[in-house]
This record gives C-alpha cells, sequence and structure tokens, in this order.
C-alpha cells in the first residue's frame, strides 16, 4: 500500500482533515501550501509533520507514492506541473477519502448550500455520545473536539461534510459524489459557485447524482422549510422530511425568552419526541439541530441522550463568534458569504444582543459575491442591520467591471432603504472609520470567508491602543 502522501494545499481545510486521517492511519505525511492564517495555520502545526510554505517541484522530492492535490491548484501550479512531468500517482482529496476511509465505514455525508460545518459538526458531537468509535470530517475548526477530523471504527458512522463544489483541477464533479452516502442530509440549496456552476439547476443535478447513490435501505434527510425538498422524487432510498416552517417527518416549533435563547419542541410524525435547547443563535441553527435530532434518533440514540448533546455542543469557530470585547464594544467573527446565509445571521445576531447596534461589515470574497450575481439579493441581506461597512472587493482586479459587485451602488441603495451604508477600498481605512465612529453599546459583526485583509488583528490593535490613550 501506498503510505508516504504528500498534501499539496494542505491548508484547506479539507486537506488538513484529511492529513489528520492519514496521520492516524499509518502513514507517512508531508505536505505544502502558502501562507496560511488562523485558524487554518493551527490546524496544520498541531499536524506536526513537515509543511513547506510555499508550493515547488522540490517539495516533491522526497519520493512520496501519491500527490493529494487540493481543489483550490490548478495547472500551472509548480507542483501539478512536476506530479504531471514526473509522471507521479496523484489524486483528489475526496477520491482518497472513499477509498481509504469510507468505503470501510458508514457515511453520514452533511450537504446544503447552507449549514454544512455547523451540521457536521453537530451530527458528530451528538452521535459520539451515544455510539462507540464515532469518526469525522468536519469542513471547519470546532472546540467540539481536539481536531477537525478523527479516523473511528470501520462498520462504525462517519460523519463527514459533503461539499457541492468541485474535486480537483482534473475532476470537476461536486466532491460528495465520492463519498459513498449510507445517510444523506441537505440543510438547504439555492444557487452558488457561479465559478462552476452556471445555474440553480447545474447544482441541483448534482445533488441529484448524489442521491442515486445511496443505497435502499440507507436514507436521505431534507429540510423542508426550502428547495432541498423539490429532492424528494429523485431518491431512490428512504426519505425523511423535517422543517420548522413546513411540518415535515420531524417538525420544530420555536419558543424564546427575553434573552433571546430558543428551545425547539419537536414531534416525530406527529408524535411529542421532546425539547432541545442548543447553545447555538437563529432560526438557521435550529433547523441545523433538528437535522441532527432526526439523524441522531434514526441511528438509534434516545431523546435524553441527544437533547443533552445538542445543549452541551460548544459551536464552530468563525460562526457568530465572539473574539473581542472591549466593554463597550462586541467584536464578532462569522463566514457568512451569501446572501441568505448574512440575512439569517444579521437575523440571529438581532436575537442574540436585541438591544446593541448591529453594525455589519462584509468582504465581498466567494467567487460568486465578488460578482454583481446577487448585486439585488445582497441589498435585501443587510436591510436588518443598523449600519453596514462593505469591504474591497477579493482580488478585483480580475474580475471584469461589468461583471464585479458593485459596492458602491449597494451601498447607495441601502442609504436610500434609510440604513447607513460605507463601501471601502482599503481594510485599513475601513477599521479606522468604524473605531473612530464607534459606540458604547456596538456589535460589530464580521462576514468574510476568508482573511479580510488582517482586518481582525487591525481592531485588536485599535481597540488597544485607543484604550491606552484614554487611560493615559
Amino acid at each position: 500500500m501506498n503510505k508516504r502522501l504528500h498534501f499539496s494545499g494542505i491548508g484547506g481545510t479539507a486537506m488538513v482533515a484529511g492529513a489528520r486521517l492519514a496521520i492516524e492511519a499509518g502513514f507517512e505525511v508531508r505536505g505544502s501550501d502558502v501562507r496560511l492564517y488562523p485558524p487554518a495555520s493551527r490546524m496544520v502545526a498541531a499536524l506536526e509533520v513537515p509543511v513547506a510554505v510555499e508550493y515547488a517541484a522540490t517539495n516533491l522530492d522526497w519520493g512520496p507514492d501519491c500527490v493529494i492535490v487540493g481543489n483550490a491548484l490548478s495547472r500551472g501550479n509548480p507542483e501539478v506541473e512536476a506530479a504531471l512531468s514526473r509522471r507521479m500517482r496523484y489524486t483528489s482529496l475526496p477520491e482518497w477519502l472513499k477509498e481509504h476511509v469510507l468505503r470501510a465505514r458508514r457515511p453520514v455525508v452533511i450537504c446544503g448550500t447552507h449549514g454544512k460545518t455547523t451540521t457536521t459538526a453537530l451530527t458528530a458531537f451528538v452521535l459520539d455520545k451515544g455510539i462507540p468509535g464515532v469518526g469525522y470530517l468536519i469542513g471547519g475548526d470546532t472546540p467540539a473536539f481536539p481536531h477537525s477530523a478523527r479516523l473511528g471504527n470501520p462498520g462504525v458512522p462517519f460523519v463527514i461534510e459533503g461539499d457541492e463544489y468541485d474535486t480537483a483541477f482534473f475532476d470537476k464533479r461536486a466532491k460528495f459524489l465520492h463519498y459513498l452516502p449510507e445517510v444523506a442530509v441537505v440543510t438547504s440549496m439555492e444557487f452558488d459557485h457561479g465559478d462552476i456552476y452556471r445555474d440553480l439547476g447545474e447544482i441541483e443535478t448534482a445533488f441529484q447524482r448524489m442521491l442515486r447513490q445511496i443505497p435502499r435501505q440507507g436514507s436521505v434527510f431534507l429540510c423542508a422549510d426550502n428547495h432541498a425538498l423539490s429532492l424528494s422524487s429523485y431518491a431512490f432510498s428512504n426519505v425523511v422530511t423535517y422543517g420548522i416552517d413546513v411540518p415535515g417527518d420531524w417538525h420544530g416549533k420555536i419558543s424564546a425568552d427575553s434573552g433571546g435563547t430558543a428551545s425547539l419542541e419537536i414531534w416525530h410524525r406527529e408524535t411529542a419526541w421532546g425539547r432541545i435547547t442548543p447553545s447555538l443563535y437563529g432560526r438557521h441553527n435550529l433547523q441545523n439541530a433538528l437535522a441532527s435530532v432526526a439523524v441522531a434518533a434514526t441511528l438509534g440514540m434516545s431523546a435524553p441522550d441527544i437533547a443533552a448533546a445538542i445543549r452541551d455542543f460548544p459551536g464552530v469557530h468563525r460562526r457568530m463568534e465572539v473574539f473581542l470585547d472591549t466593554g463597550n464594544a462586541i467584536f464578532v467573527d462569522d463566514f457568512a458569504h451569501h446572501p441568505t446565509a448574512i440575512r439569517e445571521t444579521i437575523a440571529a445576531a438581532r436575537l442574540r444582543w436585541p438591544d446593541r447596534r448591529l453594525r455589519a461589515v462584509f468582504e465581498p470574497r466567494s467567487n460568486t459575491t465578488v460578482t454583481n450575481r446577487f448585486q439585488a439579493e445582497m441589498e435585501e441581506a443587510f436591510s436588518a442591520a443598523d449600519e453596514v461597512f462593505i469591504g474591497p472587493v477579493h482580488r478585483a482586479a480580475a474580475i471584469p467591471e461589468s461583471q464585479r459587485l458593485d459596492t458602491t451602488m449597494l451601498t447607495k441603495a441601502l442609504r436610500d432603504k434609510g440604513i447607513p451604508a460605507h463601501a471601502f477600498n482599503d481594510v485599513g481605512t475601513l477599521a479606522e472609520t468604524m473605531i473612530a465612529t464607534g459606540g458604547n453599546r456596538d456589535v460589530v459583526l464580521i462576514m468574510s470567508n476568508g482573511a479580510f485583509g488582517g482586518i481582525y488583528d487591525l481592531f485588536r490593535k485599535q481597540t488597544l491602543s485607543g484604550q491606552a490613550a484614554a487611560g493615559s
């Protein structure tokens, strides 16, 4: 068996998790990437394996048996070119996982446009409390576990985040088509990833193909509250529905207290099942929790054990994560990068901090939000914020102006609605402006799926320097 693996692009959240699994399975692992930022840098360092900090053909001179090529790499990358010219064995991470991890286990594949990482982490956390030997691969960092992946035991459920994004430069199929699902969850289905999908119909086709792989004795769990429900007629397995707005096989009814904490009273096919009180905020996270309940109950866990695990789940880093509290202002980091996710995240922040001024900060960074595909949807997504700050479009020069998100038009449309809104071409100026105009009851909600030009450290430094100046 090939025992020496080189992970090209090891800093990707799925790649570092895959490297962790390979190490547990006894493989010798090395890797390479460009400069990394937390939490990826921290996760890679924890592997304690040699990692080159730039891509180079010489990184492959150690003679790996196979190169695992991350989907961020393409032709022209020096390691891709070296692997091809040297006729080295290479594969994608999803295909490697299929053959070396998933085939011997019972894959529980968590899919959907939104909520994949949280639902994967939550489902793994719940199942871990009731089923010995559960494995998992989470596309993010969570304090729920020491690491984002664990091999677990053969023949036992393995919870894995099922991404619809493409697999590699040489395999343009969705990643989840490699994952051999016995159980699948579809939390939502909307248009996204405009760089690889032309429209929602192409995304639907990818999900339909995934459903065809589930065995007849398996199950697919579909959220009845959104377009995911349309997949039900394409399944060959058991179909289980869940919803809050639309009653499904599993139905949740929300109740909230004055502090914003929400509970979910749950029925299973019109029979009372019980109540859960997640540690997470927002209607979207109650949907995610309901999906985890349905999966865990179907796999045999008791209602009290499920409810206790959901109550104790500590969340996922970069999902409504408070990273700085100055006593006056609270700074929150979230991964939202789609209009629906932005809207739901703002609503969750409203619920959690109802009496504070909510200042939303967004970096257009994903391959779809840097374009004007969601220009109109973005105007609606921010409508519940008290003030909006839009950062520079990521790699704007690479996008034709006729296709680029128009941040000036976006902020004007918000101001026309009575919402103060500002667009910036420089992250430093954005941070300075926000600090200079800050108040005593602010929540600063930062939404980005990347590093946002180091804005997190800028806020830390500027608030600390401001406090020092005030105390001098």
